[in-house]
């Protein structure tokens, strides 16, 4: 069964996250497709610009504690759409937590519906948003994203626009990203790669500089009592001992 849906409409390649009975968590097999997914759209030179979106109400829920990635792929995926020679455009119009605005984070530009909401959940399970840092800390403002982390609150489009985790937000999403589209298919190709290679330099510093230390820091907390407890509380639905 595919965890990808792809299209495509005048050059312009849609990648959906399908597993919406799962909440589009990340999966081993959903991170390795998605992978795949943009390798092809990157070396397809009818594509200009890919758009990664989701089927139902959840852009991501995060990680799958049941079937999670290893972090190294993970930091591969997020790297992958960093270093993509294309545009990446996210397209959200549900909810999103976790390591799913890692993946926000990662694409050059990010609409939301102003009905979306996001949340950096780990320390509620026990663990720290550590490998969607790489992308997350150079792009996004450093007070919000302290209290966000932080507390692992809900917050909104509007407050997620203020950070700098969307490029915007609207009631309708599409008539949003009409003219971002229109522009990318003006734009030449090796121009687009070029600009893009611009903006990303220093989010990639970031991939050379902390790969390695936060991608065994994830490992470690994940592996960690206090995770085996968040995790293990998340899924039978009840706090973890350590809320007071």
């Amino acid at each position: 069964m595919t965890l990808i849906a792809r299209t495509r409409a005048r050059a312009v390649e849609t990648l959906a996250l399908d597993a919406p009975e799962h909440r589009n968590a990340l999966s081993a097999a959903l991170v390795g497709e998605l992978a795949d997914a943009l390798a092809d759209a990157g070396e397809d030179t009818g594509v200009r610009a890919v758009v990664l979106t989701h089927t139902g109400t959840t852009f991501s829920a995060g990680a799958d504690l049941k079937d999670p990635p290893a972090p190294e792929a993970l930091v591969a995926l997020l790297r992958r759409i960093v270093e993509l020679p294309k545009p990446v455009v996210a397209r959200v119009t549900g909810h999103v937590r976790a390591g799913g605005l890692g993946l926000l984070a990662a694409c050059d530009i990010a609409v939301a519906s102003t009905t979306a909401t996001f949340a950096f959940t780990e320390v509620r399970i026990g663990v720290a948003p550590a490998v969607i840092s790489l992308p997350l800390l150079p792009r996004t403002n450093p007070r919000a994203l302290s209290r966000h982390y932080l507390t692992g609150e809900r917050f909104d489009a509007a407050e997620a626009t203020a950070a700098g985790l969307l490029t915007a937000h609207a009631d309708d999403v599409d008539a949003a990203l009409a003219p971002v589209l229109d522009g990318l298919r003006k734009a030449a190709p090796d121009a687009l790669a070029e600009t893009k290679r611009l903006l990303t330099a220093r989010v990639l510093e970031a991939f050379d500089r902390d790969a390695a230390d936060l991608t065994a820091l994830s490992a470690r907390l994940f592996a960690s009592p206090q995770a085996r407890e968040g995790m293990t509380a998340f899924l039978e639905r009840r706090d973890p001992a350590w809320v007071v």
